[in-house]
């Protein structure tokens, strides 16, 4: 893999953020999302409450979106929690683009605020489950029979991360 490097994301990464996630969204199987997201709904999604959110994306050299990761507001959280979603390229999991991501976004959590980052993760995906494992989430919670918009029916795992000691 060539040289990767984690920013801020900003409102010229849609279009590729957009691209990189309806792969995954298509794929099936790891997100809970089931319809493609259009570029206007993936920018409200991802500036909405810009006070108490943040994403961060992954591009090598070339300017190839690798990934992205974002945290911000879940209602079913108390405030000082956010929710996390990690989005990484199909094919290039496990090259530690999300580790990388995580440690921008871990400090990003701590500037806005927060005191645990919540996630929300399918449980049939292992993957997911293992990358927040590997991260030092734990289990704390599970969703029973959650209906996604394509009328499926999933079980979800939560994990949380303590940022503070």
């Amino acid at each position: 893999m060539s040289k990767l490097s984690i920013r801020p994301g900003a409102s010229a990464d849609i279009r590729q953020v957009a691209d990189l996630l309806n792969e995954i969204i298509a794929a099936g199987g790891t997100t809970a999302l089931t319809e493609p997201m259009t570029r206007d709904a993936l920018e409200g999604w991802l500036f909405d409450n810009a006070d108490r959110s943040t994403w961060h994306v992954a591009i090598d050299d070339t300017g190839e979106m690798l990934g992205f990761q974002w945290i911000g507001i879940w209602p079913e959280l108390p405030p000082e929690a956010c929710d996390i979603g990690t989005f990484v390229k199909t094919g290039r999991s496990g090259l530690g683009i999300g580790s990388a991501l995580f440690e921008a976004t871990k400090q990003a959590a701590i500037d806005l605020g927060y005191d645990w980052i919540n996630a929300n993760i399918r449980a049939d995906n292992s993957g997911g489950l293992a990358y927040y494992q590997s991260r030092g989430f734990r289990d704390w919670g599970q969703l029973d029979n959650i209906e996604l918009a394509d009328g499926t029916k999933v079980n979800k795992t939560l994990k949380r991360y303590d940022l503070k000691d």
